[in-house]
Order: structure tokens, then C-alpha cells, then sequence
């Protein structure tokens, strides 16, 4: 008897209720929109987003059984499938797209066109949930019970205790707002600084933290664990390499630097010295982690491509019965091969024919194997950047050894490593939404629709996101440093024209080395060494919140109420912050600067003790909701 036989969903297969209905339809786009937005702005920022399933399916909840009082488990569902799906495409688009804009700003080439964005978007998002509808029998049915699929059984989890709903959406939007109000103060009316930093005489260090919502959230979901690891990547970047290189470079103009270290340090502190060499190191340690990440997965790669393939030549055994329902092939087939053409003719995608071919080749490849990892590990673990980093170098030296070497070149490798890249994101969170459903007992073809659409309105979306945070904060600046897009850009210049600094990625390359014979996670420890430090303090800062929630527990339904309420606050937070962020873009990049409207900045010491009251609140918030709950049970 296979798992297919012994699993009962919890909606019986003969059971109809609703699910596929213009409510679900409405949520799922305007969360996919709002997610998909507030992910791209927080991933530009701090070089990682938050999955939206969870806090969709409780929004949805809240919604349909609180305030519509209808009752349905497949319809909450649909809603966060839908809604899930903006988010999973806007991490692919803003790993790889924002380097067009890069280029754009050095004079490069001219700025991608909104369509062009949207066409990638839509290749790479459709291409990624068509390579899953054959693999959903192989992976998620048959695999049922080896392959857990994480944050899809929980998501799971979280519907069927529905009946909290109403109060678990209550946090979330207390989140949104409390967020909102934060944001327009920190930034929108800039009445305190956005962070802090600490100098010290004598010693060419500086440390700090930035005071943002989202990105003391991101601290808060993470953990304790990855957010000290991100910071020790901090404190090893501007405490230890930046002082070394002022103590020892003195008054040497080094590339990439134009002047001396030492006037560079007189003037923007190690901010500058981060600029012009830092970031060069922490980019190669970036590099090398996802290139480990890979190669540590190849093993598993290898099985994991090998057993889809045997359970997939095997056959489908799927009665015609509703929770075994899926696209039907043929479209499949008519689909794939409608988008091969279109990739082939595109012209922000410069490939032949055989080109347009090796790309969705290659799509299906990493849409199985991130499919099947995230099955394992879990979509946090799932190591799309270093597939997109393998996935560029290969395209850049083909296109090279091809004589596209120059702008064009250029402009197709990264169009090509985007397709990639949103194909094994929107695969991976497929396949935890389809384990959602499967639980559930939701009908596939219902589901993957619903990806589509949501996919659909998210990609007509990103490209207006993408021109609108770019016309306003600008990206690689300390506004929005868009990590993985920076190196994307390097990783191609670097195979292109050999004009980076080397030596300063080697040094990185090592440093990533050392950390992975150390036995620590090297990605996080990058991620760290490549952004400022008063961001990676904020995340700490989070981090440690969530210790202290842990740690002062009584017992293990406890600690996870309390972390599982703080989450759902802090995914409130980021969602306000992104929408806010967006919103002020709108008279950024029209000129118009609300903070000279109102006319009242803290600054100096003021500032300082303005900024620190600030975060001082929004940390005492977050005990204030992560404890509530269980106030109430007492």
C-alpha cells in the first residue's frame, strides 16, 4: 500500500466545498501584489525575504471567517497560494534585475523597459510551476511521507487551527500599522536618524545599528543562530579588516579607491573604506558561499535529479478523482514550448534558438532539484543563489566563448541567470504550497492555477516596483544595497572584462573558506561581512529578542506560542515597512521630500537619544504581542 493510499486528507476527496471563488481570487492578488512588493524592498535592503504563506493564510482567515463568517479551509488555502507566489517571484527578480539598473547608472546601457522586466518575470514564474505539475505525483504524493516539505505542514498546520484566525490576523495588521507609524517617522518625516553609529578615537573601527522594523524583524524570525552569524560577519568586516587597511594603507591610493585611504577615512569614516574595498570582500565571501552551498549539494543534487526522474518515467498511477486533478499535460507541453519561443525571441534575452532550449533545460533541472530540497531542508536552506551563481558563470563564458562579450553579452547573461533564478524560487514555493494543499485535501489543478495568477499579477507588478525604489533610493546605496544583485554584476563583469579587484574578492574567497572549515554556516557569516554593520546589528538585536522569548519560557507550548505570535507581529512589521517604503518612494521620485515639509529633524546627541527611544518601543512591542497570548491563557 503507497502513501497516496494509506494518507486521508482532511478534506475528503468526494467532499465539495469552496475554494477556486472570487473572494479567494481577490485576497490571493492583492496579497501576492502587497507581499511580492514588501518582499522586494526588504530583500533589496537587508539580501534576504521572509516566506508570505503563513501571514497570507492568517490575513486570509481573519478576512473570510471573521468578518465574511464563511467557513472554508480550501479557500484560506487558495488565498495563500496565490498569495505566496508574489513573494517567491519578487526574491528571484531582485537577486539578479537590479543589476540592469547598475549598469544603467554607470552608463552602460540603457534601463531595462518595464515589459521587458515583466516578460522575464512571467517566463520565469509560468516556466516554474509548469516544471512542478508532472513532479507533484513524484514529489509530493509518492514522497509523502520522506519528504516533510516544512513550511508547507506548517502552513497546513496553521489553517487547520483556523478557529484562532481572527485574533492571529489581529497581530498581523497591529504589525502593518505599528510599522507604518514607525517608518513615516524614521524616514517619511526623518524626525530621528535611521541608525546609530559609534566611532572610537584612535581606532578605525565604527559599530552602530539601524533602528528599521523590518530589519529588526527579520532578526526576530531568523533567530538567535543566523542573526550572530550575519553579525560576526559585520564585526570581522569593520572592526578588524577596516582598521587594518587604514592602520596599514596610510596614505596608498589602492584600486578600486581614487584616493588615499587615509583621506578616505577623514572624510566618510569606514563607511568610505566600505564602499570602495569591503564590500569587494565581503562579495567574494558571498560568491564562494554559494558556490560551496553547492558543491556541498551536489551529492544530494544528483539523487535528488536521478529518483525525480525514475518516479517521473515510472508513470502516473492518479485516479481521476478530485485531490489528484492537475493541468493537464498536453497544455503543459503546448505551454513549455510557447515560452521556449518566447525566451527565443525576446530581445532583452539574446539567445538562439538552442540557447532559448539549454535555458528551460536547465530551469527544469534546478526546478527539480529546488523542489525536492526544499523538501528536505526547508525553503530558507534552499541554495537558489548558489544554482544562479553556477547558472551565470556558465552562461557568461558561453556567450563569451561566443564573441558576445560586450553590453549585449552582459545584459543576456543576467536575463538568462533571472529566468533561472525565479524558476527554482517560484518551484520551491510551489512545492510547499501543493504539500499545503495536499494535507488539506485542496484539488491541484485549482492550486496551480492560483500559483499562475498570482505569479501573473505579481510579475505585471515588479517591473514598477523595481523603476520606482531605484528612481527613489537608488540601488547599491545604503538605502537599498540589493547584495545579490551587486554581485550578480561583478560575478558577469568579472568573466566579461576582467576589471575587478581581485585580489580584494580572493581575500573574501579565503575568508568564506576558513569560515566552512570552521563548521560555520558561511552564507550567513557573507551575507554579514558584505553589508554594514548597522544593519546586521538590528538583525542581532532581533535575534537576541527572540533568545530572550525562548529562554524565560516555562515550557514548549509556551515558547512556541510566544515565537509563534512574534513572528506573525514582526511579519505585520515587514509587510508595513515595505508598503510604506514603497509609498514614500512615490514623492521621492518626484522631488518632493516630506521631511522638509515638516521641518523638524533630530540630530547630534538628540538624534542619537531620539533614535534609541525609537527602537527602544518597537522592541517593547514585541514583548508586549509575543506575550499577550499567553496573559490571556493564565
Amino acid at each position: 500500500m503507497d502513501n497516496k493510499e494509506q494518507f486521508k486528507p482532511y478534506v475528503p476527496a468526494e467532499k465539495i466545498t469552496p475554494e477556486f471563488t472570487v473572494t479567494s481570487c481577490i485576497m490571493g492578488i492583492i496579497l501576492a501584489v502587497v507581499f511580492g512588493a514588501a518582499n522586494a524592498y526588504l530583500g533589496l535592503k537587508v539580501g534576504m525575504t521572509v516566506s508570505a504563506s503563513i501571514p497570507a493564510a492568517v490575513i486570509s482567515m481573519g478576512v473570510i471567517r471573521v468578518i465574511l463568517r464563511r467557513d472554508s479551509v480550501l479557500e484560506n488555502n487558495l488565498v495563500q497560494t496565490i498569495g505566496s507566489a508574489g513573494e517567491s517571484l519578487a526574491a528571484g527578480a531582485i537577486f539578479t534585475l537590479p543589476a540592469l539598473f547598475l549598469w544603467a547608472r554607470d552608463g552602460v546601457m540603457d534601463k531595462p523597459s518595464i515589459i521587458s522586466i515583466t516578460v522575464i518575470a512571467l517566463v520565469g514564474g509560468f516556466l516554474g510551476i509548469l516544471f512542478m505539475v508532472p513532479l507533484r505525483n513524484a514529489l509530493i504524493v509518492k514522497e509523502h511521507g520522506t519528504l516533510p516539505y516544512p513550511e508547507g505542514t506548517a502552513c497546513a498546520e496553521v489553517l487547520l487551527a483556523g478557529e484562532e484566525g481572527g485574533s492571529s490576523a489581529s497581530t498581523v495588521f497591529a504589525g502593518l500599522g505599528i510599522s507604518a507609524v514607525f517608518k513615516i517617522i524614521i524616514d517619511g518625516f526623518a524626525i530621528v536618524p535611521s541608525q546609530v553609529t559609534k566611532t572610537f578615537k584612535g581606532y578605525a573601527g565604527a559599530i552602530g545599528t539601524q533602528i528599521y522594523p523590518a530589519v529588526f524583524s527579520v532578526g526576530m524570525i531568523c533567530g538567535p543562530r543566523i542573526a550572530s552569524f550575519m553579525f560576526a560577519g559585520s564585526l570581522v568586516s569593520w572592526m578588524v579588516i577596516a582598521p587594518l587597511l587604514v592602520m596599514f594603507g596610510g596614505d596608498a591610493v589602492i584600486y578600486p579607491g581614487t584616493e588615499s585611504i587615509s583621506a578616505m577615512f577623514a572624510k566618510d569614516g569606514v563607511s568610505a573604506i566600505w564602499g570602495s574595498y569591503l564590500r569587494y570582500i565581503g562579495a567574494g565571501a558571498l560568491a564562494a558561499g554559494g558556490v560551496i552551498s553547492l558543491i556541498k549539494s551536489l551529492p544530494q543534487i544528483v539523487t535528488t535529479f536521478r529518483d525525480s526522474m525514475k518516479s517521473l518515467a515510472g508513470g502516473s498511477d492518479v485516479e481521476n478523482i478530485r485531490t489528484n486533478r492537475n493541468i493537464d499535460m498536453k497544455i503543459i507541453l503546448i505551454a513549455v514550448a510557447a515560452l521556449t519561443v518566447l525566451i527565443w525571441l525576446l530581445p532583452a534575452v539574446p539567445v538562439t534558438l538552442i540557447g532559448a532550449i539549454l535555458v528551460v533545460v536547465f530551469g527544469f533541472f534546478f526546478a527539480t532539484v529546488s523542489s525536492r530540497m526544499v523538501g528536505i531542508v526547508g525553503s530558507s536552506n534552499n541554495p537558489v543563489s548558489g544554482m544562479s551563481i553556477a547558472a551565470l558563470l556558465f552562461t557568461s563564458l558561453i556567450l563569451k566563448a561566443t564573441g558576445d562579450s560586450g553590453v549585449h553579452g552582459m545584459q543576456g547573461a543576467i536575463a538568462i541567470g533571472s529566468i533561472v533564478c525565479i524558476v527554482a524560487a517560484i518551484a520551491g514555493d510551489t512545492s510547499q504550497d501543493l504539500k499545503t494543499g495536499y494535507i488539506l485535501g485542496a484539488t491541484p489543478v485549482k492550486q496551480q492555477i492560483g500559483e499562475l495568477i498570482g505569479v501573473l499579477a505579481s510579475a505585471f507588478a515588479i517591473g514598477g516596483v523595481l523603476y520606482l525604489l531605484d528612481s527613489a533610493y537608488g540601488f547599491g546605496t545604503d538605502k537599498l544595497g540589493a547584495p545579490q544583485a551587486t554581485l550578480m554584476k561583478m560575478i558577469i563583469e568579472g568573466v566579461m572584462g576582467n576589471n575587478l579587484p581581485w585580489g580584494l574578492v580572493f581575500a573574501g574567497v579565503c575568508l568564506a573558506i576558513v569560515v566552512e572549515i570552521l563548521n560555520i554556516p558561511v552564507l550567513p557569516f557573507a551575507i554579514g561581512a558584505y553589508l554594514p554593520i548597522q544593519l546586521n546589528a538590528c538583525i542581532m538585536v532581533g535575534g537576541l529578542v527572540r533568545f530572550v522569548l525562548e529562554k524565560t519560557a516555562k515550557s514548549e507550548e509556551q515558547k512556541e506560542s510566544r515565537v509563534n505570535k512574534g513572528i506573525l507581529y514582526c511579519s505585520g512589521l515587514i509587510a508595513g515597512e515595505g508598503i510604506i517604503g514603497i509609498l514614500l518612494a512615490v514623492p521621492a521620485a518626484f522631488g518632493v521630500d516630506p521631511a522638509k515639509m515638516l521641518n523638524f529633524s533630530l540630530t547630534g546627541t538628540a538624534g542619537d537619544i531620539g533614535s534609541l527611544i525609537t527602537f527602544a518601543i518597537m522592541i517593547a512591542l514585541v514583548f508586549k504581542f509575543s506575550l499577550s497570548e499567553n496573559k490571556k491563557k493564565a
